[in-house]
């Protein structure tokens, strides 16, 4: 008989944002909202310990709903996080947005004391020097024009200077405010993302439950028929971005093998990835770099537009014909840029690093012997973003170089950095895409050995 496990009790499907205490100032509001967010991390890093936990047990319904259970809760308490970063960065763009406008308020003063510089300047060089020379009287009246004269030049020199200077803050103010904007807007998109998921988990525990009535042996036959699902598999389509579209599964399986035997890196990981990156919404693909959006090119225009055309020009297709990510929108509003590519949806500047294409002082070219990729595959051809192959080794060096090593820690920390680098890799909350990652690995674990291949 199936022993009945403590249920989480959970008082919110999700978790509303962080009340704001009134009558707080500044500094006391920031001080509440780290302590929270202290306080919630500590709760998801207790909860991620308990499932790690559980999975090292032996396969049972107690021992699979305990882990869902522990998922949703971390799941919970990662938006409850999510939604203390999202009121800090809030409160971070009210200050930029404040800044912004006493240097709107310093750059007027500053053009109409400019101006009137300007004109004052340009009535007294209406006058030859020896014109004043000869309206005054006496030399000390000349020299002290003169005197006030230079001076007006310096001053002018001066508030140039300055307006410089305030233009250069407000631009800089400007982007980071654009920045923090950008990642308040990934961090709300997460959060339907991940609510999503815990809907999903909590279907698939009652859905357990209902069809084995909590009785282990029904559980055991559960599990049994679902390993049965062979030709269910080989029907299966893959689906990944880019390149060739949707490839079928058993295609995808023998790419991320060949791709484990050359780079290290377990191709279930290789494959957890790239569904993952599918599913959590990666740009499909179809726009061109050409394209405006929100008034901004879609490619990052210093940035990666430079080494776009660079690997167009080496291996010879049109780059105003090639299909590349669109920008993603949240609520119909720009978020960051678009630009990646094939299969891997590497962006141009990432794919620089492994693809071999190098900045000579001049300009972007393709280097033999910085293409990583070319020397784990061999062959005459530099890499391929649209090649399906070269993608998946692109994957599978870079989640390499992150530190995935076929243990379940290394993979998951793999999987955090190639989704929020390495910095962010350890903010809990963060945890939800390595957990994705790590259950997609098991699954398609499981599956390739369906597969047989």
């Amino acid at each position: 008989m199936f022993r009945k496990i403590t249920v989480l009790i959970l008082l919110v499907m999700f978790v509303l944002p962080p009340q704001i205490t009134s009558g707080e100032t500044a500094a006391e509001r920031r001080k509440r909202l780290e302590a929270e967010l202290q306080n919630v991390e500590r709760q998801i890093l207790t909860q991620q310990r308990l499932v790690e936990d559980k999975r090292q047990e032996r396969q049972s319904l107690e021992r699979d709903i305990a882990i869902i259970e522990g998922e949703i809760k971390k799941a919970q308490l990662g938006i409850q996080a999510r939604a203390l970063s999202i009121e800090q960065l809030a409160d971070q763009i009210k200050e930029k947005e404040e800044v912004l406008e006493i240097l709107s308020e310093k750059l007027k003063r500053q053009q109409a004391a400019l101006a009137d510089l300007v004109r004052r300047s340009a009535a007294l060089e209406e006058y030859s020097l020896v014109e004043v020379l000869l309206s005054k009287k006496r030399f000390s009246e000349f020299f002290s024009d003169m005197a006030n004269y230079q001076s007006l030049k310096e001053s002018l020199n001066e508030s140039l200077a300055a307006l410089h200077e305030i233009k250069r803050d407000t631009v800089e103010q400007k982007n980071e405010l654009e920045d923090k904007r950008q990642k308040e807007a990934e961090m709300k998109r997460v959060q339907e993302l991940q609510k999503q998921e815990i809907e999903a988990k909590e279907r698939k525990k009652h859905q357990i439950l209902a069809v084995t009535k909590g009785e282990e042996k029904a559980y055991q036959s559960l599990l049994e028929s679902q390993r049965r699902t062979a030709a269910q598999l080989r029907n299966a389509l893959f689906k990944l971005l880019g390149g060739g579209g949707g490839i079928p599964f058993p295609e995808a399986v023998k790419l991320a093998k060949y791709t484990s035997r050359v780079t290290g890196v377990d191709a279930p990981l290789i494959l957890a990835i790239l569904e993952q990156e599918t599913n959590i919404g990666s740009n499909l693909g179809s726009c061109l770099f050409t394209d405006s959006s929100s008034g901004k090119p879609v490619m990052h225009p210093t940035r990666d537009e430079p080494i776009f055309l660079a690997i167009a020009k080496e291996l010879g297709f049109s780059p105003y014909s090639q299909m590349v990510s669109c920008p993603i929108k949240q609520n119909g509003r720009r978020v960051g840029w678009g630009g990646a590519m094939g299969p891997s949806q590497f962006i141009p500047s990432t794919w620089a690093i492994y693809g071999g294409f190098v900045n000579n002082g001049s300009g972007w070219v393709y280097s033999k012997s910085a293409d990583a990729i070319r020397r784990v595959r061999g062959g005459g051809l530099p890499a391929n973003p649209y090649n399906n192959k070269d993608a998946f080794i692109a994957t599978a060096l870079l989640l390499r170089d992150n530190g995935a090593d076929g243990t379940y820690y290394g993979d998951r920390l793999a999987a955090l950095r190639y989704y929020a680098g390495w910095a962010g890799a350890s903010n809990p909350a963060n945890a939800f895409y390595g957990d994705q990652v790590m259950n997609r690995r098991d699954r398609l674990t499981n599956e390739i050995r369906v597969l047989g291949e």
